[in-house]
């Protein structure tokens, strides 16, 4: 039975007559690539490069009617073949980011799938994994922009996935009655769970595609960042992970970070009001249409401490060793939040971004303005500039490396990404452009994927910086160390000694850590 199951298929021929499956491509047509899974064929596209590539792969069924606001359920059983090659539908939101570029045909509470991308030919190949988890602020994204693409990773002998999940009000709301009938006691984190369920059905399936279900990596950017902190500190992902990468943002004193269940269940008593739902009944009865319009774009709906999911908040659960004891690799960029962010309305003076700090941290004003000097209108941008991405998504990274490397036992990579985006192909600016790396531009670099963003004039320097971003990324999923040949040599952080920085760059560096005493700060004082 288990070498049915894992039998991978690699072939061109012609669908048998008469063999019927939802999904299935048409009679006489040429077939694709094969892979037989636990619960049935599917059938996806050979690219030109040679990769395999599955999209819209069921890993749960659709979390509708009774289903919405439940622990995904593993997907239904087929016959015959289902065709896998399209990009299933992404998560019901709004439009929120600009720069988000979607390949999925529209927006659907049937959003359960996930897409593989595979160099192997056979299933004995047992390849490395990567499992990835879009960005997004738990409210957007999707496994089908271009950006997280898993093609190139794969040709670096990677079996690569990208995973859907719920997001927003589906994802993360909830409510004492969704509380008291879960078997678990818990409510909120569906599209946690919704990660977690993807997890198992990679362990129990991947082989089938050429992976190797024992050297799985799970990596994200900001959401996704956020969502592998959260995945390593979850008991119910015991033995499904050997390694980690984080890519700005972690769940520790941020502004996404986990809240107590009553709180977030007090939030969700409050849409329902809002939305003239009575009960949990009433809700699920109401169109996922207007659910989302009730939420509108920005609306946060947090991850909750829920006592199954996440027994305890995520830094008693590292701070105790308790999460998965596995090498990380994570840092953020140089830019992760515009000046603007933090000063408002005032302007970019001495005293104007005194009057902003003073606004934000009351009494602890001074030691901030100590930590982040500006003592010129010059040095105003730039402390400034730090100080607003610290308190994004820098130091919610710092503080979980910082915990990982403390209590894990195992290597812990730290790398600052400072290579700016090029001119846009069309931009029409009259004004600057960022001074550093801005929040997600590391995507493409890392993963391969500059040709597929047509919006920026990339240069020769930068896909030096995207070889060299990759093969890190690539060791560190192979071996769990991201160096290799030709490669700067990148020290991994000690339990004591002083920090090691890679600074990706054209030229990278390896470089104390600069501003300790920022993040130490910004510790005590529990910033979010």
């Amino acid at each position: 039975m288990r070498a049915h199951f894992f039998s991978l298929i690699f072939l061109v021929t012609l669908l048998p007559s008469g063999v019927k499956a939802g999904h299935s491509r048409p009679v006489g047509a040429l077939a694709g690539p094969r892979a037989t899974t636990a619960h049935g064929v599917v059938e996806g596209t050979a690219e030109s490069s040679g990769i395999r590539s599955f999209k819209g792969v069921p890993y749960a069924q659709p979390p509708v009617g009774a289903l919405r606001w439940r622990e995904p359920q593993p997907p239904k059983s087929w016959t015959g073949v289902r065709q896998a090659k399209a990009f299933g539908p992404r998560a019901m939101q709004l439009p929120e980011y600009a720069d988000m570029v979607f390949r999925a045909a529209g927006t659907s509470e049937d959003c359960l799938y996930l897409n593989v991308w595979t160099p192997a030919k056979s299933a004995r190949e047992r390849l490395p994994v990567l499992v990835y988890f879009y960005g997004g602020g738990f409210r957007t994204g999707d496994g089908s922009e271009p950006r997280y693409d898993g093609e190139q990773m794969a040709r670096q002998g990677i079996v690569a996935v990208t995973v859907n999940y719920r997001l927003g009000v589906f994802g993360f709301l909830a409510h004492p009655e969704l509380t008291r009938e879960s078997p678990h006691h818990s409510s909120g984190n569906y599209g946690l769970l919704d990660q977690a369920a993807a997890l198992r059905w990679v362990r129990q399936n991947i082989a089938a595609f050429g992976g190797d279900p024992a050297r799985v990596t799970i990596a994200g950017e900001s959401a996704g960042s956020i969502s592998v902190s959260l995945q390593l500190a979850s008991p119910l992902n015991e033995g499904l992970v050997a390694g980690a990468i984080g890519e700005s943002g972690a769940a520790f004193a941020s502004f996404l970070a986990p809240v107590p269940l009553a709180k977030a269940e007090a939030a969700g008593e409050g849409f329902a009001s809002g939305v003239g739902a009575p009960s949990v009944a009433a809700l699920r009865a109401l169109p996922a249409e207007r659910l989302l319009a009730a939420a509108g774009p920005g609306r946060h709906f947090p991850s909750t401490i829920d006592g199954y999911f996440l027994p305890q908040s995520p830094a008693v659960i590292y701070a105790a060793g308790q999460q998965a004891r596995v090498p990380l690799l994570a840092g953020w960029n140089s830019e992760e939040m515009n000046y603007k962010t933090l000063l408002g309305s005032e302007p970019p003076t001495v005293a104007g971004y005194e009057n902003a700090v003073r606004r934000a941290y009351g009494p602890a004003a001074e030691e901030v303005l100590e930590a982040y000097l500006a003592t010129s209108a010059a040095a105003v941008v730039t402390a400034a500039t730090d100080l607003a991405g610290d308190r994004f998504m820098g130091y919610s990274t710092w503080k979980w490396l910082e915990l990982h490397r403390q209590t894990a036992g195992q290597p812990v990579y730290r790398y600052l990404f400072a290579r700016a985006r090029p001119e846009l192909v069309a931009s029409g600016q009259q004004t600057p452009g960022p001074r550093g790396a801005v929040h997600s531009a590391e995507i493409e670099y890392a993963l391969g994927n500059l040709p597929l963003n047509k919006a920026y004039a990339w240069t020769p320097e930068d896909y030096q910086v995207s070889k060299t971003m990759q093969a890190y990324f690539v060791n560190f999923i192979k071996t769990g160390n991201p160096n290799g040949a030709g490669l700067l040599a990148w020290p991994a952080l000690e339990k004591t000694s002083p920090v090691p920085v890679l600074r990706l760059d054209v030229r990278p560096v390896v470089e104390p850590e600069p501003h300790r005493n920022r993040y130490l700060l910004l510790d005590k004082l529990q910033t979010p």
